[in-house]
Formats: C-alpha cells, sequence, structure tokens
C-alpha cells in the first residue's frame, strides 16, 4: 500500500468544525495522514519537525521560511485558511521551488454574498431606520419614502473588484434583472450582463455600490472623498471588503448629511469603540464584521481544500483556492501588514 502523503494543519485560529464538515474531513484524511487538526496553535517546533515530509501544509497563518521551504523537498502547496496572503511566508522561496500558494479568500463568498443581498434589501426598502421608527413611535405606515427607498427590481447595481464574491453576489441578484456594472482593472471582460466601466462612471449611475476589491496597496482608499462626493443621491453603500479600500470618514459624513445610506460589515479600528460617534450617526446600517459568521458558513473552505488536494495528488491543474503569484503578494502582504497594524 502507499503511504499517504503528509498534511500539517495548523488551521487555529479557525475552529476544525468552522471549516470543515464531518464527510469533507473524513475525505481529507483518506488522502493525507494529517498531523495537527487541533483548536490550538501548533507548536513551531512541530511544525518544523515535520516540514521534511510534508506534501501539504495548511495554516491559517503559515510561516516558513527559506530555509524550511529548502528542506522540505516534498511539499506541494501551502494552503492558508485566514482569508488574506499575511507575512510570515518565504513566499518567493515557494515561487522559486515551484510550491504552490493558496488563498481560501474564494471560500467566503456565497456567505458574504447573503450578507450583501441582506444588506441590499434592507438599505433599499429601508428596514432598518423604520425597526428603530417604531421603537420611538414615530414609524411611518403606508409610506413609499421616494427620497431614500428603492426597489433591487431593475435597479442599477455596481461592484468594485469582481472576483468571486461579487460575482456570487450579481448571481443571487439576477432574479431582480438589475444593471450589473463592475470596475476591476485585472479583467478585460467580466462576462454577460456585466459592463466593465471606470469608477467615475460607476459611482455616478449605481443606486447601489458594492466594495468588493481585495486589499492591496493599489486598492487602498479606492473610493476615495473625491468619487464619494460624485455618488449619486440616495445611494447604498455597502462595504463588505475592507474599510481599507475606502474613505471611510467621507462616507459617513455623506450619511450624516442625508445623500447616501452606508452599509458596512468593515471598520478602520476593529473592534469599533465603545464611544466611537458612528455608532449613533444616521442612514447607517452596521454589522460587526460577520458576514461570513453563520453556523456553516466558512466550511466551503474545506471543501475547497479538499478538491485542490485531491486534483494535485492527481495531476490535474484546476485550483478552486486562489492561487498567489509573485508580482502581486508583496502588496497583499503590505496591506494585511498595515490593516493589523
Amino acid at each position: 500500500m502507499t503511504e499517504k502523503p503528509l498534511m500539517i494543519l495548523d488551521q487555529h485560529f479557525r475552529q476544525l468544525e468552522e471549516l470543515f464538515g464531518r464527510e469533507t474531513f473524513d475525505a481529507l484524511s483518506g488522502l493525507c495522514r494529517i498531523e495537527g487538526g487541533r483548536n490550538w496553535p501548533m507548536d513551531p517546533a512541530r511544525v518544523d519537525g515535520l516540514i521534511d515530509e510534508a506534501a501539504f501544509y495548511v495554516a491559517a497563518f503559515p510561516e516558513l521560511s527559506a530555509g524550511q521551504i529548502g528542506r522540505a523537498k516534498k511539499l506541494r502547496a501551502v494552503m492558508e485558511v485566514a482569508g488574506a496572503i499575511n507575512e510570515g511566508l518565504a513566499y518567493d522561496a515557494c515561487f522559486d521551488r515551484g510550491v504552490e500558494v493558496l488563498s481560501c479568500a474564494p471560500g467566503f463568498r456565497q456567505s458574504v454574498a447573503e450578507m450583501t443581498l441582506a444588506m441590499a434589501l434592507a438599505g433599499g426598502r429601508g428596514l432598518v431606520r423604520e425597526h428603530e421608527a417604531f421603537r420611538s413611535g414615530a414609524e411611518r405606515w403606508l409610506d413609499d419614502r421616494p427620497e431614500t427607498d428603492f426597489t433591487l427590481y431593475g435597479a442599477t447595481v455596481g461592484y468594485i473588484g469582481f472576483g468571486q464574491i461579487a460575482r456570487e453576489c450579481a448571481r443571487l441578484m439576477a432574479p431582480f434583472a438589475p444593471e450589473v456594472l463592475a470596475f476591476d482593472p485585472f479583467l478585460r471582460e467580466a462576462g454577460p450582463g456585466v459592463e466593465l466601466c471606470d469608477l467615475e462612471t460607476l459611482v455616478a449611475r449605481a443606486r447601489v455600490v458594492v466594495m468588493a476589491a481585495v486589499p492591496s496597496e493599489e486598492t487602498r482608499n479606492l473610493l476615495n472623498a473625491d468619487l464619494v462626493g460624485k455618488l449619486r443621491e440616495g445611494a447604498l453603500v455597502i462595504v463588505i471588503s475592507r474599510a481599507w479600500c475606502v474613505d471611510f470618514p467621507a462616507l459617513v459624513a455623506a450619511a450624516e448629511a442625508g445623500r447616501i445610506t452606508l452599509a458596512t460589515d468593515v471598520f478602520p479600528g476593529e473592534p469599533l469603540r465603545r464611544d466611537d460617534p458612528l455608532r449613533k450617526a444616521s442612514n447607517v446600517i452596521l454589522s460587526p464584521h460577520r458576514a461570513a459568521a453563520v453556523p456553516g458558513g466558512r466550511q466551503l473552505i474545506g471543501e475547497m481544500v479538499l478538491h485542490d488536494v485531491q486534483a494535485i495528488l492527481d495531476g490535474r491543474t484546476e485550483r478552486q483556492m486562489k492561487l498567489a503569484n509573485r508580482e502581486q503578494v508583496a502588496s497583499l502582504v503590505a496591506a494585511q501588514k498595515s490593516i493589523r497594524s
């Protein structure tokens, strides 16, 4: 019998059950001899002792030096399961050796897209505002609220960044037959029914603007104060990726002035201070960074790990996780380092 390849599984801070359904984990165990897989961090010395024989290294925050990668002659792939490319891994050594670096970021697409749809419906129909109005006896019965409310049916929805999360959002919103705009400098075409355009065009036309760009040095403050000023009156801006990508104070000011509604799952500093005035701001919908936080909402990541391990062992090239490349990784790492500082 052929010996199973070794997988080092150091997924903590993620819980094992958070990432893997029972059937998925059993299937992965059938493919690999798994070391780790506990709901506490692995000792780095143990990782070092195993790396020479490991074929796969799965970790929330993979940390390997160039020397360790040089020793890891059997290593096929490093898979991060936190959701972003972070410092700690000798990326150039991986690329030089032909070791794949895979990110689980696409594994959030279903749960995050679902939250985006919820925010679009709540923001468009004024659900949060009227809920709060009920508490003070100020609800407005049978009122169309044309100055603020709108229907998603036929609305113009603009995505800043048109990766897997944005594409899943567009799929979920398709029954509303919206006009779909997208800004993504990495794309030459976005598929049928999606109009690629520049940012100024998008913010001027879209009733719903979804910030779904990946945080990198290039996307810092992408939706800047100037562009916020060009948003159409009554726009709903949904920030679902990172506050890094927007001028957050400008968006809050536009919401307080009644020009837009802001729905956000992310903030420049987390958790939000108890005395932060944003907690009492008008025309905002606030979610405490829980777009992916739903039972089973992150188990797609485990399914992707299983798929890609099987594909690598079979010699197939298709991947469900996002393959990192040398040209972009430094910018992604720098953004995550700045976000945490």
